[in-house]
């Protein structure tokens, strides 16, 4: 699976011009920033982009942490793109920036992806 793309033309990028990218809905949206990348060492792949939505639908600092195959690149607009509905967001399981959680606990996995509608890379 892995992340899809549109107009990509680029096949690898860098976590260094990936972190601080803007995330935007399909509208255009701006939704807030990639603040990190969690890298599952062990498969060898992207397991989750942590997002900051900033003051969008009233969700503070508090971080997030999206499937990345949920992500679309948008190359030439040097952004991504997350097509999930306002409500999907709104209830979006978070984390306080000061306390991250243990991303390696299949439990929260399985609830992330399943928040996203994502199949987890691992099943």
């Amino acid at each position: 699976m892995g992340m899809q793309t549109k107009n990509l033309t680029r096949r690898t990028l860098s976590s260094t011009s990936i972190v601080g990218d803007t995330v935007k809905n399909p509208a255009g949206e701006t939704l807030g920033k990639i603040k990190d990348l969690m890298i599952d060492v062990e498969a060898g792949r992207i397991a989750y982009a942590v997002l900051s939505f900033g003051g969008v639908l009233g969700m503070g600092d508090k971080l997030f942490a999206v499937p990345w195959s949920s992500m679309l690149l948008d190359a030439p607009n040097k952004c991504f793109v997350l097509n999930v509905p306002k409500e999907t967001l709104s209830t979006a399981p978070g984390f306080d920036k000061e306390h991250w959680p243990d991303f390696s606990d299949p439990e929260l996995g399985n609830r992330i992806y399943g928040h996203y509608r994502q199949q987890p890379y691992w099943h």
